[in-house]
């Protein structure tokens, strides 16, 4: 037995096992990987996770508001509705009571359940926000054509700027109140495909020039650098603690100066062959990613949303891939489950640089959110008073316990009875 055992201990230890020998693997360069080794910004993390607590609560305004009886629902049902609106973390009761600047919580007068409706603050600021919408309609019409003329044959199905209407800024109706008012410049040809009536090289919107380009005027000008470095160069801005590795600045350059295809330029035929290669094709890709987060309001926008314009804007790349290969100019954030990215050249210690209307209303709801249950002693006090105002208007305008006593005194004075 002891001379079995060294036998197979042998085997076991032989030069040829294959157990011992491991061969060498090349690490992965992927999507993925890049995504888990990326340098992370805390600022644009944060921001993320407050923007789907935002998200939540005005998808639970979508629901309540499209409940016939009123303007509020009992905690009881918003329990159920809760998972729909995509809370699956907490109970519909303590997201509310996080929330007391947005949530008001009372007592059903009749049936004595407990119930909630938004605060009046916050129904305020939506109703600014949709006034701000409606006041930008000739700036929206102009985001839908600078969409269609960066298209390749100058189409787009409706659900692609469907999906991203809040982030564009467009009203909730914006078939109705946008595309159909304004029949001279768009056209439906399917019931989810829109495309320009006219579309010549004599129309005004092929005047239209990217975002960058200004910004490359402005370097070109106050810089004083030549054309040949300018011509073709997006804003780099690396993050904090982002590791450069030698050869890397070269490539940069080199990439900066390399000619492509811009967003607004005309092609019947969008191949790699026809923009010059792999790399000018990508080129062209980033450059109309970039364009359409500048037509954004906070110049961000979820990377799954942009998935569904590859066919109509001509590109056929791995979208998260190509971002990733440039984290100087864009930044994907995956906190709250949700991977949102981010146009760099536009934020500034986790702030918008040139802020709009649309953006400040929306900053401000945010700035509700983060209060959180801070400074509910004003809420206590103000909810108080309107307590007294209600109560005050009905012994004004109402009847009173006891009120058919003073006809019968006043009858007594009149020597009626």
């Amino acid at each position: 037995m002891r001379i079995i055992e060294r036998f197979t201990t042998s085997l076991q230890r032989g030069p040829f096992n294959s157990t011992i020998q491991t061969r060498f693997k090349k690490p992965a360069n992927t999507a993925q990987t890049r995504l888990e080794t990326r340098t992370r910004d805390p600022k644009l993390d944060l921001l993320t996770f407050h923007h789907r607590r935002l998200e939540l609560i005005l998808s639970l305004h979508r629901l309540i508001s499209a409940k016939k009886r009123g303007p509020f629902v009992s905690v009881q049902l918003l329990s159920r509705w809760a998972p729909h609106a995509g809370i699956d973390t907490l109970t519909a009761g303590a997201f509310i009571r996080k929330y007391p600047h947005v949530f008001e919580v009372f007592t059903h007068p009749i049936q004595r359940n407990v119930c909630c409706k938004f605060t009046p603050k916050f129904i305020e600021l939506l109703k600014r926000e949709d006034e701000i919408l409606c006041e930008m309609e000739d700036i929206n019409v102009v985001k839908i054509r600078k969409i269609l003329m960066m298209s390749v044959n100058g189409k787009i199905h409706l659900h692609a700027i469907r999906l991203i209407r809040r982030e564009l800024g467009l009203p909730e109706d914006f078939r109705e109140s946008i595309i159909q008012k304004y029949d001279n410049i768009f056209r439906l040809v399917d019931l989810e495909i829109m495309e320009l009536v006219d579309r010549n090289e004599n129309n005004e919107s092929s005047s239209y020039v990217a975002d960058v380009e200004m910004w490359r005027e402005k370097e070109y000008r106050e810089k004083w650098l030549s054309e040949f470095e300018t011509k073709y160069a997006f804003p780099i801005n690396f993050p904090t603690g982002f590791m450069i590795v030698p050869g890397f600045r070269e490539k940069l350059r080199n990439w900066q100066r390399l000619a492509y295809v811009k967003p607004y330029e005309r092609m019947e035929n969008v191949s790699i062959r026809s923009c010059g290669g792999v790399e000018r094709y990508e080129k062209r890709a980033l450059g109309i990613f970039h364009e359409l987060l500048c037509l954004t309001v906070e110049k961000k926008v979820e990377v799954e949303r942009l998935a569904h314009f590859r066919k109509d804007l001509g590109v056929e790349v791995n979208i998260r891939e190509l971002l990733l290969k440039h984290p100087g100019i864009f930044y994907i954030s995956t906190r709250g489950n949700t991977q949102m990215v981010y146009l760099r050249e536009a934020y500034d210690k986790g702030c918008v640089v040139e802020p709009n209307p649309v953006y400040d209303v929306r900053r401000k709801m945010l700035e509700i959110i983060l209060l959180g249950c801070r400074n509910t002693k004003e809420l206590r006090e103000w909810s108080e008073v309107e307590d007294r105002r209600e109560v005050c208007n009905e012994n004004e305008l109402g009847t009173r316990d006891g009120d058919f006593v003073i006809p019968i005194l006043e009858s007594f004075s009149n020597g009626k009875i």
